[in-house]
C-alpha cells in the first residue's frame, strides 16, 4: 500500500498544534495523561482537550476542516462533534448508546449503528472515530461503513485502545492481563459495583498486528500513518515492530485515505 499524504496537504509529523503541544512530545503525552487521571471527576476538561488534539491530528494530516463535513462515529457525548463545528466543520453524530449521548448531546445527533450508517456514499470529507473500535464484534464491516460514507480523496481517521495495551481491559485494566473474569471481579471487590464492560459484549480484544493486515488488504483505502496515538516519541516506529507494538502503542491511530 503506497503511504502518500496527497497533494498539499500535511504529514501529521512533529507540528506544534492548536492545543500548543507538539505531536509527538513528553509534553503533550503528560498533559493528555493528566487529562485520563481526572477523567471521572473532571470529564469535561479531560474529553475537550483530547477532542481538540484529536482534530489536531486531523488537521495536521488533512489541513483546516472549516467549510468540510465531518462524521463523527461512535462519538459519545459529542466532545470530538463540537470541536470540528467550533472550527468550522459541518460536523455529525452518529452514536448507538442513547445513554452515551448525556443529557445535553449536540445538536442534530442521531442514534444510528456504525455498521449501517444512514448516509449515502461519499458525503463525507472527513470520517472520524475515537475509541469505538475495540468496543464493536465486527471491526472490519466497522470500517468498510466508514470508508463507504467516505468521499474519493477523503479522509479516515480510527483510534482504538488495543487488547495488550496497559489500558486494554479499560476500567479494569492492567489486570485484564491475568484473565478477563479475573480482572472484572477484582473491580467489583476494590469498587463494590459490576464493571461496565464485558469481554465479548461490549469490550473486545482487538490486535494491531490483524488490523494492520486486514486494512493493508483492501483495494479501497491506502494507509497514510499506521502510530501510537499518546506515545511521546518514535510514534510510528513502536507501531511498526511486531510484538512489542501490541504492549507498546497504548493506542493505535490510523489514518486513512480513500482511494479516487
Amino acid at each position: 500500500m503506497s503511504t502518500s499524504t496527497g497533494s498539499g496537504r500535511g504529514t501529521g509529523k512533529g507540528r506544534r498544534t492548536g492545543t500548543g503541544l507538539k505531536d509527538p512530545s513528553l509534553r503533550r503525552s503528560v498533559a493528555l495523561f493528566r487529562a485520563f487521571l481526572h477523567e471521572q471527576e473532571d470529564p469535561e476538561a479531560c474529553y475537550s482537550l483530547l477532542a481538540r488534539d484529536a482534530v489536531d491530528q486531523v488537521e495536521a494530516y488533512d489541513g483546516p476542516v472549516k467549510g468540510r463535513t465531518v462524521v463523527d462515529v461512535g462519538g459519545g457525548g459529542g466532545w470530538f462533534t463540537e470541536e470540528f463545528r467550533r472550527r468550522g466543520a459541518y460536523a455529525y453524530l452518529f452514536e448507538p448508546d442513547v445513554q452515551e449521548l448525556g443529557e445535553k448531546p449536540p445538536e442534530g445527533a442521531v442514534v444510528a449503528d456504525g455498521y449501517l450508517l444512514p448516509l449515502a456514499d461519499g458525503v463525507a470529507d472527513v470520517c472520524f472515530s475515537s475509541n469505538v473500535l475495540e468496543h464493536v464484534a465486527d471491526p472490519q464491516t466497522f470500517l468498510s461503513e466508514m470508508v463507504r460514507v467516505t468521499k474519493p480523496g477523503g479522509l479516515i481517521y480510527v483510534s482504538f485502545t488495543n487488547w495488550l495495551s496497559p489500558w486494554g481491559g479499560h476500567e479494569w485494566a492492567p489486570w485484564h492481563y491475568f484473565g478477563a473474569e479475573r480482572a472484572r471481579a477484582r473491580y467489583r471487590r476494590r469498587t463494590g459495583k459490576d464493571a461496565k464492560h464485558t469481554l465479548g459484549e461490549n469490550l473486545f480484544a482487538v490486535h494491531i498486528g490483524t488490523t494492520l493486515r486486514q486494512v493493508r488488504e483492501r483495494d479501497d483505502v491506502t494507509v497514510v500513518s499506521a502510530r501510537s496515538r499518546y506515545w511521546p516519541f518514535l510514534a510510528e516506529t513502536v507501531a511498526k515492530a511486531p510484538g512489542l507494538r501490541e504492549f507498546a502503542t497504548w493506542n493505535l491511530l490510523l489514518i486513512l485515505r480513500r482511494y479516487p
